[in-house]
């Protein structure tokens, strides 16, 4: 079992950088702004050549019942619980405060071993706050700068003896011998779930995994991280990442949300299949269609959820309108999943999850060269191309390159010349004839012979 290692502390002691630091991502979200973070983010990192995993938590605040802190205080005492070590750390420029006092009895009381870090110790303003974390009770203090990298072997070395690890030797390798082949393990398939502010995202992900990992509630923008999770489903492994609501751009002021949005997108671009939430109640907005194009731009296979559906009366209805909106407006992926489900009361979750792998295996599906001539020869033969200024266009060959969208080539007379309408046509043809729905095709045209034809000698 890999060990967990939970960092705790207040608001804005450096915990992100911290996590950062330790899993060499830029997984967490770092600013000045306190209480950026929100659900607890887990990470793989490794220490001492040992695999383990942190997580990085809300900061410890103390907060009314029911509160969006009181929220982000519960998760941060969950990570607690599932911890084989925690890492408190305090900001040692401002030395201990009342609420690192509190919450560093919370630690005691878990039971669970503890390392003690006093952060940004990489100038003279921070002697004194160090001396002054010895009285939490948690024994000597590690002295780290995680901005800088400053003190981290240290902290690798009460953390391994916390654990009771000892470091492994790392391995030497003679002149001219080979290393042992890494083990293979199937990935996981990368799964980005986004929408707009309160469509449910949140209370999805936590339908799937069948706990309260994320905060939810009825505030608007509540999460601000993408946060990984993996669940497995048909034994498969699928890593889902909760993100924060997009909104429009000129709406995106404050620098928090400014944050998240950037977050949300670089999410879009690292995932596999994005589900696009919608709320059922509110139909499909022109942001809902914004976010679907960010999507098929970014070569993305598109699953789109309706959620809260068991609040819809005359659903046929509805969904013959949705049907028609979402045509209209993701024209360029026909044919695209769409899901209703119930996030709240978990109903249609098996229906979306084999539609997210069904996506997969569509965004990953390569066609043979000979069945994509085959193809080409008889879509040529129905509707011939155009002759622009009296001058015929060949198109003499086609190949997939590559696949994740699938992306083919195609080798004619004059690319710069065939209308965009031809490309469509050949474009929707392909989607048909080789069962591509709901994926990005790209179609890129290439001057010059077929490459793979034998070379005629001249006379």
């Amino acid at each position: 079992m890999t060990p967990k290692i939970a960092i705790v502390g207040r608001p804005n002691v450096g915990k992100s950088t911290l996590f950062n630091r330790l899993t060499g991502t830029r997984a967490a979200l770092v600013s000045d702004l306190p209480g950026l973070t929100r659900d607890r983010k887990e990470g793989e990192a490794e220490l001492g050549g040992h695999p383990i995993i942190i997580i990085d938590t809300a900061g410890l605040e103390v907060a009314a019942k029911g509160s969006i802190a009181d929220r982000m205080r519960q998760q941060t005492e969950a990570a607690i619980t599932l911890a084989d070590l925690v890492l408190f750390v305090i900001d040692a420029r401002d030395g201990v405060t009342a609420t690192d006092e509190t919450f560093a009895r919370i630690v005691r009381a878990s039971g669970r071993p503890v390392v003690l870090i006093a952060n940004k110790c990489e100038g003279r303003s921070s002697d004194e706050g160090f001396y002054d974390a010895f009285k939490l009770g948690l024994g000597e203090p590690v002295a780290i700068s995680a901005e800088h990298g400053l003190g981290l072997g240290d902290l690798e070395r009460d953390a391994l003896a916390a654990l009771g690890l000892k470091p492994k030797p790392k391995a030497r390798k003679a002149d001219g011998e080979e290393g042992e082949a890494p083990e293979t393990r199937e990935r996981p398939l990368r799964v980005a779930i986004v929408g707009r502010p309160n469509a449910g995202k949140s209370t999805l992900v936590n339908a799937l995994l069948g706990e309260e990992r994320m905060i939810v509630g009825p505030e608007p923008g509540l999460t601000r991280d993408s946060v990984s999770s993996d669940i497995t489903w048909q034994g498969r492994t699928i890593r889902l990442f909760d993100t924060a609501g997009l909104r429009r751009k000129a709406k995106v002021t404050e620098l928090a949300e400014k944050l998240s949005t950037s977050d949300t997108v670089r999410a879009i671009r690292f995932a596999e299949v994005v589900v696009l939430l919608l709320d059922a109640e509110r139909g499909l907005e022109h942001q809902d269609l914004s976010i679907g194009d960010l999507v098929t731009e970014e070569g993305r296979a598109l699953v789109i959820a309706l959620n809260k559906w068991d609040r819809i009366e005359e659903k046929q209805k509805v969904l013959k309108e949705l049907h028609r909106k979402i045509a209209e407006g993701l024209a360029q992926v026909p044919g695209v999943a769409v899901v209703p489900i119930s996030a709240a009361s978990e109903k249609g979750l098996d229906k979306l999850l084999r539609a997210i792998t069904t996506a997969a295996e569509i965004w990953n599906r390569r066609v043979a060269t000979h069945e994509l001539n085959r193809w080409l020869e008889e879509a040529l033969a129905r509707h011939a191309p155009p002759a622009p200024s009296g001058r015929r266009l060949k198109i003499r060959y086609m190949t997939q390159p590559s696949t994740r969208p699938p992306t083919f080539v195609a080798f004619c007379s004059r690319p710069d010349a065939l209308p965009k309408t031809y490309q469509k046509y050949l474009t929707n043809s392909l989607r048909e004839a080789f069962d591509l729905p709901g994926v990005p095709i790209r179609l890129n045209l290439r001057g010059g012979d077929n490459p793979f034809a034998p070379t005629r000698r001249r006379r």
